[in-house]
């Protein structure tokens, strides 16, 4: 209760510093009240050629033409999720004219981020702020007006509605934009925005997702050179069913922004769904000198977020490139790593899940069982999602040295990590650490010698997992189920079994390197010659660079050598 009335409080105060200041001069609020947005201020790095930066846009206002090439640099920035540095800007036209309705309406944009973690309590305070001020200022248009109704849905009761319903709230206030002013391109990029953010993740009719990118393709041909049009077609098609859509996009994406660390990430995500490793790598390296680049520009203390959601990526694409000597490099770079900032849903992320994959998917068994949180300034406390991954691969890696006392600890803390997420009410993150347990407790059970109920309850975890979409944070799952059931339908002698299993997985996962080995190997010991050719040329073909080294790789060659060399094809 308390917390609310300081709020509200707040709030008024805020309110009462720009009411005063309009009826005195009608204008402008106050410095006191734009003071207390406390707005990112401060040069905004340019890490790319001097040519080309952020992007093209338009966007006609009724403020000042003075600031126009500052404010349209600002919604570049925007769209690309440079969040901080477009508060910058939005802050300079502020200063320039602090008459100008549109920038404030830019504040409550940037402190959204629909597509990212959901808005802290202080980003939420500042968007708030933000648009009371907005609504004071009587120089507006409707359109603007407009505007700036749309997102103040979003933020209205932000302390009594969750994030979810607000962001359909959001959604359908752009949706009237986008029918009301139909030759407004940016409406229809918002638009197209918001349909992605209120997607539901269990939808596999990809719904929301399709109609954006019916929308924003449209615009693609009139824009192309237009960085919210390029990123949204990118995260609209960011699934295996629909990923084949948005290659011409990921591959231009780089080029229109490259200054943005993100608009150089953000192609990967594409390379990833449709196993182009080569891309996928030189895309976060490009991104990771960037982000390196911005943070000694900006004088960060420690490493920028984006690089280490950089590093996750790539250490991911060297590993199913079979580049094991550069994913243990990053791995150990980021070992180095004491302090990002800010720390956020990202860092955790990246933390635990680039040294879990780096074991689990080479099977080090002994060191994913032993694997320690690494100290840095993340509060683990606070990232009960990202914190479960190191409790499933040290439960896997006990259960696979035999040490299932230990794996019995480890599966206790995660479902004390399921039980904080459901009282989080945080059904996604839920869910997903349910399905670690669901498949940790699988293989237990087959470890027990249960093998029935081992194989039932995998079964449902990689029915679960299929059924729901990956959070754009990570580049896929640290261990597929349906990968991991392929493993043990291996072991348990039920060879064709377990190359449905590998080739139902490949289906989400194209072109993963154990995926691949398991398919081929499933389909030699179930005596499919022609088929373990087939999946053992493609993994040599994808770990082709002369620093791939795997045992699987070895085995796979040594395998066309001696009874691969008349199959090339499946008939």
């Amino acid at each position: 209760m308390r917390k609310v009335l300081n709020k509200v409080s707040e709030l008024l105060c805020v309110f009462l510093l720009v009411f005063v200041s309009c009826r005195e001069k009608n204008k402008a609020p106050t410095s006191e009240a734009i003071n207390s947005m406390n707005l990112k201020v401060g040069e905004i790095p340019f890490c790319g050629p001097a040519d080309k930066q952020f992007g093209a846009v338009g966007f006609g206002t009724s403020c000042s033409e003075k600031i126009q090439k500052e404010f349209e640099l600002a919604l570049a920035l925007l769209h690309s999720f440079e969040y901080d540095e477009a508060e910058k800007m939005f802050a300079k036209v502020i200063d320039l004219a602090p008459d100008c309705m549109m920038a404030y309406w830019g504040v409550a944009m940037c402190n959204y981020h629909p597509l990212w973690a959901p808005p802290s309590q202080s980003e939420l305070k500042k968007g708030s702020k933000a648009i009371i001020i907005a609504k004071s200022l009587t120089s507006k248009s409707k359109r603007e007006s407009d505007y700036l109704d749309a997102i103040a849905s979003f933020y209205k009761n932000w302390d009594k509605i969750d994030h979810r319903t607000r962001s359909l709230r959001f959604e359908k206030a752009m949706e009237v934009i986008y029918k009301e002013y139909q030759n407004d391109k940016e409406a229809a990029i918002f638009y197209a925005l918001s349909l992605i953010a209120a997607a539901n993740p269990a939808d596999k009719t990809f719904e929301n997702q399709r109609k954006a990118g019916s929308i924003l393709n449209e615009l693609y041909r009139q824009e192309p050179n237009h960085p919210g049009v390029v990123h949204y077609i990118i995260h609209a098609y960011d699934s295996p069913e629909l990923a084949e859509n948005a290659l011409l996009a990921a591959r231009q994406y780089a080029s229109i922004a490259p200054s943005s660390a993100h608009a150089l990430h953000m192609p990967s995500h594409i390379f990833t769904r449709l196993g182009l490793w080569s891309e996928s790598v030189k895309s976060n390296l490009e991104s990771i000198a960037s982000a390196q680049c911005y943070a000694e520009q900006t004088g960060i203390k420690g490493h920028w977020d984006e690089e280490l959601h950089g590093l996750d990526y790539l250490v991911y694409a060297y590993l199913q490139k079979g580049e094991n000597v550069l994913a243990k490099k990053e791995c150990d770079y980021l070992q180095s790593i004491q302090v990002a900032n800010p720390v956020n849903f990202k860092v955790a992320y990246a933390f635990a899940a680039v040294p879990a994959r780096y074991l689990l998917e080479n099977k080090l068994w002994k060191e994913a069982a032993g694997l320690q949180i690494q100290k840095t300034n993340v509060n683990w406390n606070d990232y009960p999602w990202q914190r479960a991954i190191l409790h499933f691969a040290r439960l896997l890696g006990s259960i696979h040295i035999g040490n299932l006392d230990s794996a019995r600890v480890e599966l206790k803390q995660l479902n004390s990590i399921h039980d904080i997420l459901v009282n989080q009410k945080d059904e996604y993150k839920a869910n997903q650490v349910l399905i670690q347990i669901k498949a940790s407790e699988a293989w237990l059970l087959f470890k027990e010698g249960q093998e029935d109920e081992a194989l039932k309850l995998l079964y449902v975890a990689a029915d679960m997992e299929d059924k729901t979409e990956k959070h754009p944070v990570t580049p896929g799952e640290v261990m597929p189920a349906r990968e991991l059931l392929g493993d043990m339908l291996l072991q348990m002698d039920k060879s064709a079994e377990a190359l449905i299993a590998y080739e139902a997985d490949l289906k989400k996962h194209p072109n993963r390197f154990n995926g691949l080995y398991g398919a081929g190997l499933a389909a030699e010991k179930s005596n499919q010659i022609e088929r373990a050719a087939f999946y053992y040329r493609k993994l040599i073909a994808i770990a082709n660079s002369p620093g791939a080294s795997r045992p699987e790789l070895e085995a796979a060659k040594m395998f066309i050598k001696k009874k691969g060399a008349l199959y090339s094809t499946i008939r």
